[in-house]
């Protein structure tokens, strides 16, 4: 392939474009756009695509090694997410405390952000003017965290007796009726706060598990390989009854609708919208989403998101004249937000990358397998003993050394 995709270290097609768009559309909100752009559809985006990514890798570690090791999925996940996360509320801490940046520092606040509990602590415990301006965000962190504090263990222990994977999809089928029902009680109930529905971890978690429905029943990287990529007709039909079904859930202004109902069918119309633009990605539409310039925004996607309203309230304290002009703000505070994305990629996640590479699951095993069957073929046919050794010598020393490059052959990249 001659595409940016097949330049980018092999990562799954698609994504990459998905998050730059997701997180174009929460920077476009939070400009001053909330009314036009629906910035939480870009969380819902990113929800979905963290659990079909994780339950992809999963799998895939599942098949190649024959279990899911727990304990390097974790160490991988905080090599990547702290970093940038400790860096970026050091800046808002320090920036509030200076002065430039509204917002409050206090012990609880801080906290609830660096373990994961923002959501629920602005929820229930936040008296106001207790975090810098511009880290509310992290309360979507908070929902993905408190999802994979369960769920990795769930998948292990599921595919380690034996259970089909159609079984495990009913089963996080359920969870999601039930996370449904759930959200209907609560926006049912009396004195409902909009806010208990799209902050908290138990009405949100389901957006994550529509994501892992899609890795375990139909997941379209299985497919990329067929000689077949042409987009029919029902496919086409199928597309666009998805983009719509979608666009109607933005329109739709009913209360038990928006905070119960519309996360679901959401949900629902992300499947074939994703499994297109992995499947079909040579095509346009989705052609655009692998393009180097959108791929490169979309490895950035997490420290902007970290790090852009921030700016953002940044700006409108100190230059109010620009905060009120979105033609203004939205480049400006965008092209900050690039650039230190950019900075910690390039000087931060670097590093950390490296370590994330060897806690990634074993796959130099197979050619030690490999080498083991040939001296043992070679023993049967006569040839010389010494010959072999040699070459086995040779083999285990590489793969003493694979510490260091045993990975090269891997199918999937995690950004997550």
């Amino acid at each position: 392939m001659n595409d940016a995709h097949s330049r980018h270290t092999q990562a799954i097609p698609s994504l990459d474009g998905i998050r730059a768009i997701s997180v174009l559309i929460v920077v476009l909100a939070h400009s001053g756009l909330e009314d036009l752009i629906p910035g939480g559809l870009g969380v819902t985006i990113f929800f979905f695509l963290s659990g079909f990514l994780i339950t992809t890798l999963m799998l895939a570690e599942n098949k190649r090694t024959g279990n899911i090791n727990i304990l390097k999925f974790y160490a991988r996940r905080m090599f990547r997410l702290m970093p940038p996360l400790f860096i970026s509320l050091a800046i808002a801490y320090c920036l509030t405390y200076s002065g430039l940046l509204s917002g409050g520092i206090t012990i609880g606040g801080l906290a609830a952000q660096i373990l994961y509990f923002a959501n629920y602590y602005g929820l229930f415990f936040d008296p106001g003017n207790t975090v810098p301006d511009g880290t509310g965000v992290l309360w979507s962190l908070a929902v993905e965290e408190h999802f994979y504090i369960v769920y990795p263990l769930f998948m292990a222990v599921l595919l380690g007796i034996g259970i089909k994977l159609r079984a495990i999809g009913l089963a996080l089928g359920i969870a999601c009726l039930v996370f449904l029902a759930w959200r209907v009680h609560l926006v049912l109930s009396p004195h409902f706060v909009i806010d208990r529905t799209y902050y908290a971890s138990d009405a949100r978690i389901d957006s994550i598990i529509y994501g892992c429905l899609l890795a375990i029943l139909l997941n379209p990287v299985d497919e990329l390989n067929r000689s077949s990529d042409k987009i029919s007709l029902s496919q086409w039909i199928i597309l666009a009854l998805a983009i719509n079904t979608l666009l109607l859930t933005l329109l739709y202004r009913d209360t038990v609708f928006r905070e119960a109902i519309r996360y679901s069918i959401q949900g629902l119309a992300l499947m074939p919208l994703f499994y297109f633009a992995v499947r079909f990605y040579r095509h346009q539409p989705f052609r655009l989403l692998n393009s180097s310039w959108i791929i490169a925004l979309g490895t950035y996607s997490y420290a902007i998101y970290l790090i852009h309203h921030v700016v953002i309230k940044l700006i409108a304290k100190n230059a109010p004249s620009i905060a009120g002009k979105f033609l203004i703000l939205f480049p400006i505070a965008l092209l900050i937000s690039i650039g230190y994305a950019a900075t910690m990629d390039r000087f931060v996640d670097r590093y950390f990358r490296q370590i994330r590479r060897r806690l990634r699951p074993e796959t130099c095993c197979k050619g030690l397998k490999k080498m083991q069957t040939l001296y043992k073929n070679a023993n049967a046919i006569g040839v010389p003993l010494g010959a072999v050794a040699v070459a086995r010598r040779d083999v285990l020393t590489v793969y003493r050394q694979g510490w260091r490059h045993r990975y090269a052959r891997m199918s999937y990249r995690v950004h997550s």
